[in-house]
């Protein structure tokens, strides 16, 4: 269709004088010879305006001249013909000017997205990653959601959120929030310290109603994932054949916000063994609707497409997120696939046994921590969680 768009004006022109012969004589339908010019500006550049323009007013002229010959009325119409013609071409001038600088924008905006959402590799530590992003602003190509994931000292961290609101404002939030973590994760041996530093440079940065969902993940030994949720929608737990909602046992408030509520995040101690997958996304994904208003099935879509391939699966969950949307997001959406692949048969069965006595040592695997690093057990400070129980519950519901 879009290479018919050129042509369009000098069709529209073609049948306003095909109209003008058959009616008879007459200035009835030689004003309409406008039109012609005046989509023109919409689809060609100043040139092709001006052709357009001569045209019409030439079989503008001819027709005049057919039907009633030279007059005021048909001065007066081809006048304005012209003038249309010229407003037109500016108008497409001026077009053409906005068309550039948008694309000078868009490419600014891809330099400042690959700096902001640095590319994920496909291996990160002992972990295959795949990672889509895409932007409901597709004139910027880049939105408010953001992931990161690092390898540090203390294992791979990794951070999947949403800020508040749209446009340059939640960049620069998404900005600061990243540069933060990338920071923190490094430095940080305590995961919760990582969010603390993120919390105390938002409460300095963002306004009152602002604020960040996010999930921040760590993995500081073999065997254990731990993961604290700030208000964020829960992660998919891939484990086999069965997709579970990673609920958290005690929500945390979305970053920025715990001046506020006062409440204070806690670590939820994951077990992460070898073939497990992990699914972290925005609400971009889980709220995107059908023609009939319907949500996106996520857990079922995930539970279709997984594979052993993360970057497989992303696609197929990706493409079969648009089928579901008609093509084309109405907000930003980022999918992270965290997937520990199985290691040979000796190292996995050492890897299993050291992370089993790890965990009976520490006498909280699949526990729950507070600030302080300890185990809450009936009622102290967390209390007690086991994954495997609540994976169960949600199955059976």
């Amino acid at each position: 269709m879009l290479p018919v768009l050129p042509i369009l004006p000098v069709l529209i022109v073609t049948l306003v004088v095909t109209v003008d012969l058959v009616a008879g004589r007459g200035l009835t339908w030689v004003p309409l010879l406008a039109a012609g010019p005046a989509l023109a500006a919409t689809t060609n550049g100043p040139r092709g305006v001006l052709c357009v323009g001569l045209l019409a007013t030439a079989l503008g002229t001819a027709l005049g001249i057919r039907d009633g010959g030279l007059s005021h009325e048909l001065a007066v119409v081809l006048a304005a013909l012209v003038a249309v013609t010229l407003a037109s071409a500016l108008a497409s001038a001026l077009r053409r000017r906005r068309e550039r600088v948008l694309a000078a924008v868009r490419s600014v905006a891809e330099a400042a997205q690959h700096a902001l959402l640095q590319p994920v590799p496909a291996a990160v530590g002992p972990f295959q990653v795949a990672v889509r992003y895409s932007a409901a602003a597709a004139e910027a190509r880049i939105g408010g959601d953001l992931y990161a994931l690092v390898s540090t000292p203390y294992g791979v961290r990794l951070i999947v959120g949403d800020v508040r609101g749209k446009g340059l404002p939640a960049v620069s939030t998404a900005a600061l929030v990243l540069g933060v973590f990338r920071e923190a994760a490094y430095d940080e041996p305590d995961l919760l310290a990582v969010i603390d530093r993120i919390e105390r440079s938002l409460a300095r940065n963002l306004g009152p109603d602002d604020f960040v969902t996010a999930v921040v993940a760590g993995y500081p030994r073999s065997g254990r994932l731990e993961v604290v949720n700030c208000g964020h929608a829960p992660p998919l737990l891939v484990r086999g054949s069965d997709v579970v909602a990673v609920e958290a046992t005690h929500p945390a408030p979305p970053l920025g916000l715990r001046a506020l509520i006062g409440e204070t995040p806690r670590l939820q101690a994951l077990p992460f063994s070898d073939g497990d997958q992990l699914l972290l996304y925005t609400d971009g994904v889980t709220e995107a609707r059908d023609h009939g208003r319907a949500f996106y099935p996520l857990a079922e879509g995930l539970a279709r497409h997984v594979s052993d391939e993360p970057a497989h699966t992303l696609n197929a969950l990706h493409d079969d997120l648009l089928a579901h949307v008609g093509g084309r997001l109405h907000d930003d959406a980022a999918l992270l696939l965290l997937r520990k692949p199985a290691a040979p048969d000796t190292v996995a069965d050492t890897g299993h046994e050291d992370g089993h006595k790890d965990g009976h040592e520490d006498g909280h695997e699949g526990g729950e921590i507070n600030r302080g690093g300890e185990v809450d057990k009936g009622g102290e400070a967390v209390e007690l969680y086991t994954f495997e129980k609540a994976a169960v519950q949600q199955l059976q519901s």
